[in-house]
């Protein structure tokens, strides 16, 4: 699939990664892991990678944490987007985010429909801006995170965060 906007330039793009689990570890975290390496392997900079539990506030200062310190261009988050009782990462962003792209979730969820079915109705993906940076909320599901990456934000990533940056 090409993109709409071929970017002109390849630019760096430093990234923050946030596992939301109440059960992983840092060696079982295949999603983390695996969001690690594809920006990796296109050329983008990972400069905080956490796992935290699924606590709303837990999640929001980290947020506020990593965009005050501007480490961060982009932060990608996965897990805790489904409507489990323990699911509450939708929740922390859905009242953070500044701007939302209500595309990032509506394409994700159709993505997802073709190769899960009905069930990828109980995701709640979402993508925004928050204090000039972009935030992906992703489902853990390894198989998840590659079709998000891969159809969705690899290729828009560094548009996006020049948008951001004015460029």
């Amino acid at each position: 699939m090409s993109t709409p906007h071929p970017d002109q330039e390849t630019i760096i793009i430093r990234c923050g990664i946030i596992t939301v689990s109440d059960t992983r570890t840092p060696e079982s975290d295949r999603s983390g892991q695996l969001i690690q390496q594809r920006l990796t392997s296109a050329g983008h900079q990972i400069t905080h990678y956490c796992l935290l539990k699924d606590e709303p506030e837990v999640i929001k200062a980290q947020i506020k944490q990593l965009t005050e310190t501007s480490k961060v261009d982009v932060i990608i988050i996965n897990g805790g987007t489904g409507i489990a009782p323990r699911d509450t990462t939708y929740d922390a962003l859905a009242g953070l985010l500044e701007k939302t792209l209500p595309g990032f979730g509506e394409l994700f969820r159709y993505l997802s429909y073709q190769e899960i079915g009905s069930r990828a109705m109980a995701s709640r993906a979402i993508a925004g801006v928050y204090q000039q940076t972009m935030i992906f909320s992703l489902p853990g599901s390894s198989n998840a995170v590659k079709l998000a990456l891969d159809q969705l934000i690899l290729p828009e990533l560094i548009h996006l965060t020049q948008q951001l940056q004015g460029s």
